[in-house]
């Protein structure tokens, strides 16, 4: 049987650090570091972030997105990086955004959350904006199976505030309602509860109060999209202890050269770290 997802991230944070890795193989970065745009160079790139990261680093975050778009074949290598970097211990949460109904969800969760699945991860982003209650299949199915559920909640793009920051007549907004909604969840789990939050770190004051999550929280945009140190420690106060900080172009830069990659990732794990 395996251990919860709280038990393993909080294990995994423990003993490499809070960084997440972003996997993000679009076509510029491709031809930035000398590869073909196809699947031969989509394999050559997952198999470099493998052999950087893999052991380095506590979890890494492919964008399932990167790898679909070159069809059956480039879902074929998403599957082949999910279990190499499974045999090495290091988690990985894949960034899919999945949200629908009934059995549409149900079966997404089988596909990245069920046992057996050659896409299942130990955790995987979710969209919640069809109503928190429209991820049940997910989220049951994550906490029978040991694995995570990240629910986007407060987002960086420009576009999230007219939806996220919206408020009810009681004057909570649909962000806070789904801080709540996964703290439910998540209560009486020790360490913590297998659904987290996903929270940009450039957002600013984002009014949530996250005192009763009892989960993680990823923070995509630290980095090359503007958010340091400061930035995290000023969003996340004093829940930043369970804050997985996220950054992509800004070590995957340093490809393809395995050595450089993996010292550009230890570099801003202990930035944070430190």
């Amino acid at each position: 049987m395996r251990e919860s997802f709280g038990v393993r991230v909080t294990a995994a944070v423990a003993a490499r650090g809070p960084l997440c890795v972003g996997i993000d193989p679009h076509t510029t970065l491709l031809s930035q570091w000398g590869l073909p745009v196809d699947v031969s160079g989509l394999e050559r790139f997952a198999m470099t972030c493998v052999e950087a990261l893999a052991g380095e680093v506590a979890v890494v975050k492919p964008q399932s997105a990167f790898f679909e778009a070159h069809g059956s074949a480039g879902v074929a290598v998403l599957e082949r990086l999910i279990a190499s970097f499974r045999d090495t211990g290091t988690l990985v949460l894949l960034d899919v955004k999945r949200g629908d109904i009934g059995s549409t969800m149900a079966a997404y969760a089988q596909a990245y959350l069920g046992e057996g699945s050659p896409l299942a991860a130990d955790a995987v982003t979710v969209s919640p904006y069809l109503g928190f209650g429209s991820l049940d299949p997910a989220l049951e199915l994550a906490e029978k199976n040991g694995r995570g559920v990240f629910v986007l909640a407060l987002t960086s793009n420009k576009e999230g505030p007219q939806v996220q920051r919206a408020r009810d007549e009681n004057g909570v907004s649909v962000a806070q309602t789904i801080v709540d909604e996964a703290a439910a969840r998540n209560a009486g789990a020790s360490p913590l509860g297998p659904v987290g939050l996903v929270i940009g770190a450039t957002v600013g004051q984002t009014e949530l109060d996250l005192s009763k999550l009892n989960g993680m929280i990823l923070a995509p945009g630290f980095g090359a999209q503007g958010a340091g140190v400061a930035d995290l420690r000023a969003v996340f106060g004093q829940n930043l202890q369970h804050v997985l900080p996220t950054s992509s172009r800004d070590i995957l830069r340093h490809g393809p050269n395995v050595t450089t990659l993996r010292e550009a990732a230890l570099r801003v794990r202990d930035s944070i770290a430190g």
